[in-house]
């Protein structure tokens, strides 16, 4: 599907700002991935929750 690309892009948000203590930015970004996956027609679980790989690491 052409726009599983996003779903990476959302992952990767997700995992920055759950890594950087903004839990509730993390949150919001997950309603946003759930909301993607469903107008793209994929299974929520297929998508996955797991972070990415080359997710960005928290900052010091």
């Amino acid at each position: 599907m052409e726009h599983r690309w996003i779903l990476e892009v959302l992952a990767d948000l997700e995992t920055y700002a759950a890594c950087n203590d903004l839990p509730r930015l993390a949150a919001e970004i997950a309603g946003a991935s759930a909301t993607a996956q469903r107008e793209i027609g994929l299974p929520l679980q297929e998508a996955g929750r797991a972070p990415p790989q080359g997710a960005l690491p928290p900052r010091e």
